[in-house]
C-alpha cells in the first residue's frame, strides 16, 4: 500500500503547505493532493508543489467539474503533467448542488451523465489522433449554433502523456460504479474499511462493465484518512469531530447532503440525523458533541502508534491501494511513513 498526503486547501491558519509536501516527497510518500471548495483552487497549489518537488505525484482531490469545461481541465492537465515530469493525477468530483449552484452559478444538473461525458472528451483530447467533435447531452464542441464559426480542433502541443490518470471521487453506489467503469482510480471520502457492503457491490458491478484498455491497469482506491496520534484515544477523536459534523450537517440541505446519506449507509442514521439538526439549527457544538466516537474511529486512524499501526491492517484488507493521509503536521506524517513504508 502506497501513502499519500491531502493537503487540503489554503485557509487562514494554513498557508504554507510546502514543509508538509517536501518532507513527504522526501520520506518516499507516493503522492501529495490539492482540495478546492470556494476558496483556493487546487491547480494553483498543484503548480506550486510540483514546481518544488523532485519525485512526489501531484494530485487534485478534486477539481470541481462544473467549474471548468472539460477541454480547459484537458489543457491544464496536459501542462502540469508536462511541466513536472509525467506526476500528475487527475482527480475530479461534482462537489455538491450547494457550491456548484450557489458558489459557480452552474445548474448542477445530471452528475453522473455529466461525468461520462467529462472523462471521455479529457482522453479523447490527450489521444491528440483528430480534432474534437463531442455532441452530447452536457457538451456540445464545436457549438452548434452561436456564431456558426466554430471548428473541431486539436491541442497545440502533443500531451507527455496520453493516459493521464484520472480518479474520480465517488459515495454514492451509482457513483461509485460508475467510477469503478471509466477511471483508473476511486477517491471515496470518510472511507470505513470496516462496512464493506456500502461500497462491495457498486464497485463490483462497475467493474463488471469495465473496458478492457482499462482492466489491465485494475482500479487504484485511494482514500482520504485522517490521522490523530496521541496517547488519549478520546482526545484523538474529538479533535477530527469538528470535520465530521461540518460534513455530515453542513455539507448540503436536508434531504441532499451525500455525507449524511454516507453516514446512514454505515448505520449510523440516528446520529446523523442529531448531528444535522443540531448544525442546520446553528448549534455546532452540540452538532460535534453528536458524533459518535465509533464513527470517528471507524473513517479515521486514531491513538498511539501501536495502535494506528494495527489498524492500518484493516484499510489493506479493505482494498486500499493508496492511503492519502490527512495530516497537518510534520511528525505525524513522519509515523505514518514508518509504519506504512
Amino acid at each position: 500500500m502506497k501513502l499519500g498526503l491531502n493537503l487540503g486547501f489554503l485557509t487562514s491558519s494554513r498557508l504554507d503547505p510546502l514543509p508538509l509536501a517536501l518532507e513527504a516527497d522526501k520520506l518516499g510518500y507516493d503522492s501529495v493532493w490539492a482540495a478546492e471548495a470556494w476558496g483556493s483552487d487546487a491547480v494553483s497549489l498543484l503548480a506550486w508543489i510540483g514546481a518544488k518537488t523532485e519525485r512526489i505525484h501531484i494530485g487534485s482531490a478534486i477539481l470541481q467539474m462544473h467549474a471548468r469545461t472539460p477541454t480547459m481541465t484537458a489543457m491544464t492537465a496536459a501542462t502540469l503533467d508536462r511541466l513536472s515530469n509525467g506526476r500528475l493525477i487527475v482527480g475530479l468530483g461534482v462537489s455538491g448542488p450547494q457550491v456548484i449552484e450557489g458558489w459557480h452559478g452552474v445548474a448542477y444538473g445530471r452528475p453522473l451523465a455529466r461525468t461520462r461525458e467529462y472523462v471521455k472528451i479529457l482522453r479523447t483530447v490527450w489521444k491528440r489522433e483528430e480534432p474534437l467533435v463531442h455532441q452530447g447531452d452536457h457538451y456540445h464542441i464545436p457549438l452548434e449554433g452561436g456564431t456558426g464559426l466554430g471548428k473541431p480542433l486539436k491541442i497545440m502541443f502533443p500531451p507527455l502523456r496520453h493516459d493521464i490518470p484520472v480518479y474520480l471521487a465517488a459515495i454514492g453506489p451509482r457513483n461509485i460504479s460508475l467510477a469503478a467503469e471509466i477511471a483508473d482510480g476511486w477517491l471515496p471520502v470518510f472511507f470505513s474499511p470496516y462496512k464493506e457492503e456500502a461500497y462491495r457491490e457498486a464497485i463490483e458491478e462497475g467493474l463488471r462493465r469495465r473496458p478492457s484498455s482499462l482492466k489491465s491497469t485494475g482500479l487504484e482506491v485511494a482514500p482520504t484518512v485522517s490521522v490523530a496520534v496521541g496517547d488519549d484515544l478520546t482526545a484523538c477523536w474529538r479533535a477530527l469531530k469538528p470535520n465530521l459534523a461540518l460534513y455530515i450537517g453542513g455539507m448540503g440541505s436536508k434531504g441532499r447532503n451525500f455525507y449524511f446519506d454516507l453516514a446512514c449507509r454505515y448505520g449510523y442514521e440516528k446520529e446523523a440525523t442529531e448531528i444535522q439538526e443540531h448544525f442546520l439549527s446553528g448549534k455546532r457544538r452540540a452538532a460535534i458533541g453528536a458524533v459518535p466516537d465509533r464513527l470517528v474511529d471507524e473513517v479515521a486512524l486514531c491513538g498511539p502508534r501501536s495502535r494506528i499501526s494495527e489498524r492500518i491492517e484493516a484499510w489493506k484488507d479493505a482494498g486500499a491501494t493508496t492511503l492519502i493521509c490527512g495530516v497537518e503536521d510534520l511528525e505525524t506524517l513522519r509515523v505514518m511513513a514508518e509504519l506504512v513504508l
